[in-house]
């Protein structure tokens, strides 16, 4: 029942219904503690904001949305552990997003347990594993990714920084060494022809676990590429970025997460003219884009950064699915609730995004951006910010479906 429905039935009734609702519960199970909180702890951000928002237009059946939060503690056995602990407590709808290592794990657990468990499903929202294979060989009915993908942000990248004539002829690649980077690193391997690139050389190194860059800031430099293009995240950009600034490599950078919290202040003016891939640049956005900066502002005490804004839109597609999934017995019917995830469709400052039932993969506008000083927001408390270059649309954005999602539905 939709908030507005609500509003006009009797006081009575609408006290009588929400006593009789079992409330719609969202478990958070996220990167909360350890070398990779600080990524965890903005997808908490954005969660937050957006259950704010649901809640604040009237939550769902009468009931507020709760919001549970789970500390996976930065690995697979630990988001087992406590996704075991959410179908305890009740939680439906689980949300994930920090290590496509984490989420392969949380879609293969929600899978398993959705075939034992029928009639007590839980779904996963996954707001930033990116790793292909999530919606590829391990697609499910109940998995579903509001975050783009390795495929999607490297072809947008390349187009972007092509366009801006700001791509060189050598290309270095360096990424995590697991399935989020080694897709990247594939993506940047296929699209050379289209960017009209030469992969020079080729890095996959341990994740999270790396002091000092400065060996692999020293191989870029000696590889004479021009171009670095990368996946990395949390500790392992934030390092690459000091390391950067302490050698003084003349390299451009190519990056997906740039625009975490520090990394602008790690390059200092090494960063300048640094470009990235992101769901969100409030200066693109027009009026739209300021509104969602001074609304998540105003929440928050501080405008948007990271993954905030992909995770935030990523929920608004939950509320619209909920406002159209009735209760049934005044529950939340979960395959009821996936069914209508399926053609969720809601507004951003960038654009429209949709949910494509093929793969359970949202196709969502992005925009390439560049760091300068005349960028309307300044970040990392420096003179700084990302300068949009081009807004790429959903379907300009959007690769086809993999040929190993074999989605198979409840009868």
């Amino acid at each position: 029942m939709s908030s507005f429905r609500l509003a006009a039935l009797p006081a009575a009734l609408l006290i009588a219904s929400a006593a009789h609702a079992d409330a719609v519960k969202i478990g958070l199970l996220e990167t909360l503690s350890g070398p990779q909180a600080s990524t965890g702890q903005t997808f908490r951000a954005g969660v937050r904001f957006a259950i704010d928002k649901m809640n604040a237009a009237g939550g769902w059946n009468g009931q507020p949305v709760q919001l549970v939060e789970y500390d996976n503690q930065g690995g697979p056995a630990g988001a087992s552990d406590k996704l075991k602990a959410a179908i305890a407590d009740g939680v439906q709808i689980v949300v994930q997003g920090a290590s496509s290592a984490i989420g392969g794990q949380i879609t293969e657990d929600v899978r398993k347990h959705n075939l034992r468990n029928p009639g007590k499903e839980i779904v996963y929202i996954n707001v930033g594993a990116e790793a292909l294979e999530l919606t590829g060989e391990k697609c499910n009915f109940h998995h579903f990714r509001v975050a783009p993908n390795a495929q999607v942000r490297t072809k947008v990248l390349v187009k972007g920084m092509k366009e801006a004539n700001a791509l060189g002829k050598k290309v270095y690649s360096i990424n995590q060494n697991y399935s989020w980077g080694q897709d990247m690193e594939a993506a940047i391997v296929d699209n050379a022809t289209a960017g009209g690139y030469q992969v020079v050389e080729k890095t996959l190194h341990d994740t999270n676990k790396i002091q000092d860059f400065a060996p692999y800031i020293a191989k870029i430099g000696s590889s004479g590429a021009e171009t670095v293009l990368t996946g990395n995240w949390s500790n392992d950009l934030l390092l690459m970025m000091k390391a950067a600034k302490g050698a003084g490599l003349k390299a451009t950078f190519g990056t997906v997460f740039l625009d975490q919290p520090g990394n602008i202040s790690n390059a200092g003016d090494t960063a300048l003219g640094h470009f990235i891939v992101h769901a969100f640049n409030g200066e693109a956005g027009g009026a739209d884009g300021e509104r969602f900066v001074a609304d998540f502002s105003a929440k928050l005490g501080r405008p948007p950064v990271f993954v905030e804004p992909q995770t935030a839109f990523g929920l608004d597609m939950v509320a619209d699915a909920l406002r159209r999934t009735k209760p049934e017995g005044g529950k939340l019917n979960v395959n009821a609730f996936a069914r209508a995830m399926e053609t969720a469709r809601v507004k951003t400052p960038m654009g429209e995004a949709s949910m494509r039932a093929a793969d359970h993969q949202i196709l969502m506008p992005l925009v390439v951006s560049t760091v300068t000083r005349d960028a309307r927001y300044k970040v990392d408390g420096t003179d700084m910010g990302f300068k949009p270059v081009k807004v790429f649309s959903a379907e300009d954005a959007a690769m086809p479906v993999q040929a190993s999602c074999k989605m198979q539905r409840p009868s």
